[in-house]
C-alpha cells in the first residue's frame, strides 16, 4: 500500500498559474461525488492543470455563509389588542411583536401589501 501524495500548498500565486481545463456546474456529468459531498453549497467544480508538477487538480467553489446584502426596511405598526384576525395576518407575514415599547415590526413591503399604512407609528 503506497502513501497518498503529500497536497501542494496552493497560494493564490499558485492557482494563477494553473490553467483552467473544464469548468462544470452541480449536476454535470462526472459531479455526483462532489455535489453528494457539499449539496447546495457547491457552485463550481474547476479542473485545472498544474504546469509546475504536472498534475490535474480538481477545486470547488462552495458557499460557506449567506447573509443579506442590505437589511430589509421595516417599519413598526400599531395593532390593538382585540384584533385578533389583523394580529395574525401581520404575524404570518414575518412581523414580530415587541412587548417593550407594545408596537409590531414589519417590512415596509408587506406593509404596503397589506395596506396597513395608516397604521405605521412614526418616529420610533
Amino acid at each position: 500500500m503506497t502513501a497518498a501524495p503529500p497536497r501542494p500548498t496552493l497560494s493564490p500565486e499558485y492557482l494563477d498559474d494553473a490553467r483552467i481545463l473544464t469548468q462544470l456546474p452541480p449536476g454535470a456529468p462526472g459531479t455526483g461525488p462532489l455535489v453528494d459531498r457539499y449539496g447546495d453549497a457547491l457552485l463550481c467544480i474547476r479542473q485545472r492543470l498544474d504546469p509546475q508538477q504536472k498534475r490535474k487538480l480538481t477545486t470547488v467553489e462552495i458557499i460557506v455563509e449567506t447573509q443579506p446584502a442590505e437589511p430589509e426596511p421595516t417599519a413598526w405598526l400599531r395593532i390593538g389588542y382585540g384584533e385578533t384576525e389583523l394580529r395574525e395576518r401581520v404575524k404570518e407575514a414575518g412581523g414580530e411583536w415587541h412587548p417593550e415599547c407594545k408596537l409590531w415590526r414589519l417590512a415596509q413591503k408587506s406593509v404596503a401589501a397589506m395596506r396597513l399604512e395608516m397604521r405605521v407609528v412614526a418616529g420610533v
